[in-house]
């Protein structure tokens, strides 16, 4: 009995397994990868295409003000007044500071006094000399006479001359009393504070006006690529970059590109016999006052451009001591490595320069999926981060119509 129970549940078995494959024949779906493996991983990739590369080249910077005037005291004396508020912005000629001008007053009142009385002087003696003229051509009095009244009026014109020369520089000295600002720009700190003693024996500093808008960016470039860069562009593999080329962007230490684009003005004629460096330098808009004296940025310059060049994401190249590699997908859609050499980086890109054919499908994304070396993959175009979900979007499409 129990025998015959063991037969008719083998039988039940079989029969709903022969049941199951009959179904799944009907439907037309496969129950599974062949063997049972898993499917091929999705890897996003990106064709190679050669174009027209602008190289840019990065090299570290340093901001400084296009105008820079140190507010000095001309005049001694004790300072009375600070007239301006400190990080402020500030005009041509506007009074900054007041020294005591009660000595310079007295000195252009006494130098006024002296040029009255040269002046009264100056009159009596050029009327002595009219009335000696017509009694020496009556001789009626000696020819000395007259040249003494003439050289007593001509002393009498040069005491006037000088009274008003002493007379300018008091004023002079006066009007140093009150500093005003020699450019328009932003001031700093006062270096002096009121009743302290200034201008005793040389000009002392009291403030520092900068003029930070436009700003003005230096740069250096090593002779090394600068000569490589002539050559390449003699022998035809560069070509000049555009109207455009003399056009710097600004990186902030943040890594945010300043808005408003510099402009290149010159670059140096000597090279800096302890570095060999070459300074360039560029002019940049600061209408906001975002960029301040002094500090470090890295400029972005286009220099040249290379007709048919290639470009990769840097996330496609794997880097080492032995050199640098990808992973080219085949006809056969398995990877394969492929040795390169990579140029400059441009961006978050590398160019590259040997290794690699137009139409060839290189790995940019998903190599942790690819558990097996050498298996083939499932590749889909790779879009960039801010669409990340293009490749998620298009794996779902290619699932999709494999179903």
């Amino acid at each position: 009995m129990s025998a015959l129970k063991n037969v008719l549940a083998g039988f039940a078995v079989v029969s709903t397994a022969a049941l199951l494959a009959a179904c799944g024949q009907q439907s037309g779906k496969p129950a599974g990868p062949p063997g049972g493996g898993m499917p091929p991983a999705t890897v996003g990739v990106v064709t190679v295409a050669p174009g027209t590369v602008s190289l840019t080249t990065e090299l570290p910077g340093r901001l400084e003000a296009s105008r820079v005037a140190q507010v000095r005291a001309r005049a001694a004396g004790i300072l009375r007044e600070r007239l301006f508020k400190e990080g402020s912005d500030v005009r041509a000629g506007q009074p900054l500071f007041r020294i005591d001008a009660a000595p310079y007053e007295a000195a252009a009142a006494s130098a006024q006094a002296s040029l009255a009385r040269a002046q009264a002087n100056a009159t009596q003696a050029t009327a002595q000399a009219e009335r000696y003229k017509p009694l020496m051509e009556a001789n009626a009095i000696s020819k000395q006479d007259f040249i003494n009244a003439v050289a007593a009026q001509k002393s009498a014109e040069a005491d006037v001359a000088a009274g008003r020369a002493a007379l300018q520089t008091a004023q002079i000295n006066l009007n140093y009393a009150s500093v005003s600002s020699p450019i328009a720009g932003r001031i700093g700190r006062a270096l002096v504070t009121e009743g302290a003693l200034v201008g005793q024996g040389e000009a002392t500093p009291l403030a520092v006006v900068q003029q930070i808008n436009p700003m003005y960016v230096n740069f250096t470039q090593s002779t090394t690529e600068v000569l490589q860069l002539r050559k390449a562009l003699a022998s035809g593999k560069l070509q000049k970059a555009g109207a455009d080329a003399a056009k710097v962007h600004i990186v902030l230490e943040d890594g945010s590109e300043h808005p408003q684009t510099a402009k290149l003005l010159f670059s140096d004629l000597t090279v800096d016999p302890t570095s060999g460096q070459i300074t360039l330098r560029a002019e940049v808009p600061n209408p906001t006052g975002l960029l301040l004296p002094g500090m470090y940025v890295r400029v972005r310059l286009a220099q040249a451009e290379l007709p048919s060049g290639i470009l990769l994401p840097q996330q496609a190249v794997t880097r080492s001591d032995k050199g640098d590699t990808v992973l080219v997908v085949g006809a056969d859609n398995k990877p394969t490595p492929r040795p390169i050499k990579i140029g400059s980086a441009q961006g978050n890109q590398w160019l590259v320069t040997e290794g690699l054919q137009p139409g060839e499908k290189v790995i940019v994304d998903g190599f942790q999926k690819m558990m097996v070396p050498g298996a083939p993959v499932n590749p889909v175009p790779w879009a960039p981060i801010n669409s990340a979900s293009a490749p998620a979007r298009a794996a779902s499409a290619a699932a999709a119509a494999s179903k």
